[in-house]
């Protein structure tokens, strides 16, 4: 009898045993499977899949950490404290612009404007800000969502006056005005058309991604993410975009899509048909069309205005990202790009050309060969509906200024 139970006992046991590791084994087999398939945000038109770029951060840690510190990174983003700028108490959280007055208010979690068209009615619109547009650098506009289409409240924040203003160029008591998708285009990643042939620019709320992260440059990344998942030994990226492979002009337009002006302003078919890689002439309507009268505005063209530098014409391979590093904050840093400066220009040999100018290995070579200028597009409105604010933003037209 006692080796019936003994026996008994060990079948048991061993039954048991094999319905716990059947039990792990599955749980980490789920576990597994859903790491290796990165869940998918947003899917592009050519039926690549991003899949955000918080995945990144597994094997590009240091290059992600800095990144979100970026002006690029930051241009786009759901309101909270700390990020959005702007007074909200009671004391600074107002704008009258005569015939419109806005107040700017928050509660625990939400963040709103209140308007009212004084000559029309007494009723006050309230309307939540959904999405902030801009670093704070210069300054930030909201966005509020009406089903599926976005518009632009008539408040904004500029920094240099740390004060409420009216949008630029806004009219007055539109109260918002429907987001143009060229505007959209530069301060997201990427957002998805409710109906990809539609004109009417509404967009799939849940298929928007804020911020230009690491997926706008390099591409939608699913497969990437997949592949090194799968082979954690391979080194080398695979399925993804790398900008060393690419020529000049690749380089270039992935930068001058949103820092072109006119050139790039509007896109055949979709907005974000283009993609990093591509080539811009191919996907704009008025690439180059502009006329060679017009001022080259530094809000919006300094593509146009690099390509007309001496340093530019002269240097064959200079690029965007000859100076600047997409994945870091460099704003501000003068020695950074003194360094970029003298790497081609020794102060000797130009104290040699420039009489009456003594150069330093120290100066700030940009405060004076890329001055900071007003824009000519860009205005915005003080409170008493006539003045105007200048804009000053930092020419790429590098030269000999007085």
């Amino acid at each position: 009898m006692n080796n019936s139970k003994n026996v008994k006992y060990i079948i048991l046991s061993i039954l048991g045993l094999l319905l716990i590791y059947l039990f792990w084994y599955v749980k980490n087999a789920v576990e597994i499977s859903e790491y290796l398939e990165p869940e998918i945000v947003a899917t592009h038109y050519n039926g690549t899949n991003y899949v955000g770029s918080q995945t990144c951060h597994e094997c590009h840690a240091d290059i992600y950490k800095t990144h979100l510190e970026t002006a690029h990174f930051n241009t786009s983003f759901y309101p909270k404290e700390g990020s959005i700028k702007g007074n909200f108490s009671p004391d600074s959280n107002e704008l009258d612009l005569g015939s419109v007055r806005l107040k700017m208010v928050a509660d625990e979690e939400d963040y709103y404007q209140l308007s009212n068209v004084k000559y029309k009615t007494k009723e006050v619109v309230k309307s939540k800000i959904d999405i902030v547009i801009g670093s704070g650098v210069k300054g930030q506009s909201h966005l509020n969502w009406k089903g599926n289409d976005l518009y632009q409240l008539q408040a904004s924040y500029f920094q240099p006056t740390d004060s409420w203003v009216n949008s630029p160029n806004f009219p007055e008591s539109a109260l918002n005005r429907k987001v143009d998708d060229n505007c959209l285009k530069c301060h997201v990643t990427f957002a998805q058309h409710k109906d990809e042939t539609s004109e009417s620019k509404s967009y799939d709320r849940e298929r928007i991604i804020l911020g230009i992260d690491c997926e706008r440059c390099h591409g939608p990344a699913e497969n990437h993410v997949k592949y090194h998942r799968q082979n954690p030994d391979v080194l080398v990226g695979k399925f993804i975009d790398d900008f060393k492979k690419y020529n000049r002009q690749q380089r270039l337009d992935a930068c001058a899509v949103c820092h072109s002006g006119l050139q790039a302003q509007q896109i055949k078919g979709n907005p974000f048909s283009f993609i990093a890689g591509d080539t811009l002439s191919l996907y704009s309507k008025n690439y180059r069309n502009v006329n060679s009268n017009t001022k080259l505005d530094v809000h919006g063209n300094q593509m146009g205005l690099l390509s007309e530098s001496s340093c530019f014409i002269n240097s064959p391979k200079m690029d965007c990202i000859t100076c600047h590093n997409p994945h870091e904050n460099q704003r501000g840093n003068a020695s950074v790009f003194n360094a970029k400066c003298l790497s081609c220009h020794e102060v000797n040999s130009i104290n040699k050309v420039v009489e009456g100018q003594e150069h330093t290995a120290s100066q700030n070579c940009i405060s004076c060969h890329m001055p900071l200028v007003p824009s000519e597009v860009m205005k915005l409105k003080a409170e008493d509906g006539i003045n105007e604010i200048p804009v000053y933003i930092r020419t790429h037209l590098i030269g000999i200024y007085e």
